[in-house]
């Protein structure tokens, strides 16, 4: 049964784009939506008219088109491709909406079998509201129907990433790999992820580099992608605690493309030089643009760690407001959007030592239906804060076991290995974590480096 896309999507919008920061589910098929309701609600452009130009100029030719012809599936399916894409450079939560439905009108004109493009669009719309099962099982029949493509297995290793299903992503990006042109630009991002994750952020940066190279170079690309890459790029420097070319790689990214993606990093950034005004007019305007669960608990913390307490907790309850529009609409009977940002609040309450059961509870929801490594982490430090010691153990473990170079990620396991009593082995990882990334979060790294400061007396006695 093909998935029918849903009317409850505010809150779908920022992860489409599957980025390093991850930073993710079936419904029952009703009608297709009428050619109508597929086009009627696309909203108006919200980013400056030099970016918007060609794509909105081409989506009102294929509605017009659709209009004409509501059989021409072809047309279904570019649009589809259209809406993402607008998608990812507005976060306009419609423009997903319409994607889903632009896909499954086209599938329901001509079947998959003879419309893998339909297919293609319907599994790019699951990857982008982190249906990744749905999507996962609709690439394996696109591979099926397609093997000589590499797009088919681009897309199946998309959601066996995701997943946590590392060793057959590998094999599909191989396959992709050996099916792709020397001019590909996301074949060459979807191994630069895959190399972040194994803990390779020498080549994770190669292949970044490379991207952007070929972006600049093709006639076709538009500005998204090309400041998606540099923004990317700011993330591997991020994570190398390199924060002057961090900033540098966000700062291009804005220059090519009004992205809100690269201002919330470049919010990051400046607070780890020690900018926090700066960091949080960066956040503030961020926010304004898209309210993104993350952003706004960094400005809350900002806020926090300026004295404005007020202003803190406003934003700590909009983190909250917002991730439960991500929450089933069980009413309708419809979870095809169930928890998409379940990760996302668990590790907001944990860090904030709020809500600890409930933390736990939505981790390890996620994680039932999604192993991957920041799954097991945010299930670790969920059951940390829930005084799940042997749990936490367990999942931090699994966390690590790419040895993805996240500060994070080492400094949940020094905690952890604190509170099992392991204080060598607690001290290694904070010290790892405080190493690689020394303002990995201006409030989490405050607190290792205090735990860590007072483990020192321990070590000389």
């Amino acid at each position: 049964m093909r998935r029918q896309p849903t009317p409850h999507l505010m809150a779908l919008v920022l992860f489409a784009a599957l980025g390093f920061t991850a930073c993710n589910n079936s419904a029952p098929t009703s009608s297709a939506p009428s050619p109508d309701e597929t086009i009627a609600a696309a909203p108006a452009s919200s980013d400056s008219p030099a970016n918007a130009d060609a794509g909105e100029i081409s989506i009102r030719y294929l509605e017009a088109q659709i209009r004409r012809n509501p059989e021409d599936f072809i047309a279904h399916n570019k649009l589809a491709v259209y809406y993402l894409q607008r998608a990812r450079e507005t976060g306009e939560a419609n423009y997903i909406d319409l994607a889903g439905r632009a896909a499954q009108a086209s599938l329901d004109i001509l079947p998959a079998e003879i419309n893998t493009e339909g297919l293609a669009a319907l599994i790019r719309f699951e990857n982008a509201t982190h249906d990744f099962t749905q999507a996962r099982d609709h690439a394996r029949e696109l591979v099926a129907l397609k093997p000589d493509k590499s797009e088919s297995f681009a897309l199946l290793g998309d959601a066996l990433l995701e997943l946590g299903d590392y060793t057959e992503a590998a094999r599909a990006y191989a396959r992709m790999e050996q099916l792709t042109g020397d001019d590909s630009a996301t074949a060459v991002t979807r191994l630069a992820r895959q190399a972040f994750l194994r803990g390779n952020l020498d080549a994770a940066q190669e292949y970044l580099s490379t991207a952007v190279t070929r972006l600049a170079r093709s006639p076709s690309s538009t500005p998204e992608p090309r400041a998606w890459a540099y923004w990317q790029l700011g993330e591997i420097a991020f994570a190398r605690g390199d924060y002057a070319t961090a900033e540098r790689h966000h700062r291009e990214a804005l220059k090519i493309f009004d992205y809100f993606q690269a201002t919330a990093a470049l919010a990051r950034t400046r607070a780890a030089q020690g900018d926090i005004p700066a960091a949080i007019g960066l956040y503030e305007q961020a926010t304004r643009r898209f309210p993104d669960p993350s952003a706004i608990a960094g400005l809350g913390d900002l806020y926090q760690l300026t004295g404005r307490e007020r202003e803190a907790q406003a934003q700590y309850k909009l983190v909250e407001q917002i991730a439960r529009l991500g929450q089933p609409d069980t009413q309708q009977g419809n979870e095809s959007n169930a928890g998409l940002y379940n990760r996302q609040l668990a590790l907001f309450y944990a860090d904030h030592n709020l809500k600890p059961d409930e933390a736990y509870k939505l981790a390890a929801r996620e994680y039932e239906a999604r192993q991957d490594i920041y799954g097991a982490d945010a299930l670790a430090w969920t059951a940390l804060k829930a005084g799940k010691i042997a749990e936490a153990q367990t999942a931090i473990r699994q966390a690590l076991k790419l040895n993805t170079q996240d500060a994070r990620l080492f400094y949940h396991a020094g905690m952890i290995a604190l509170r099992a009593g392991d204080t060598d082995a607690g001290r290694a990882y904070l010290s790892r974590a405080l190493k690689l990334n020394p303002h990995f979060d201006m409030m989490q790294s405050s607190i290792a480096r205090t735990t860590l400061e007072s483990l020192e007396p321990e070590k000389n006695q």
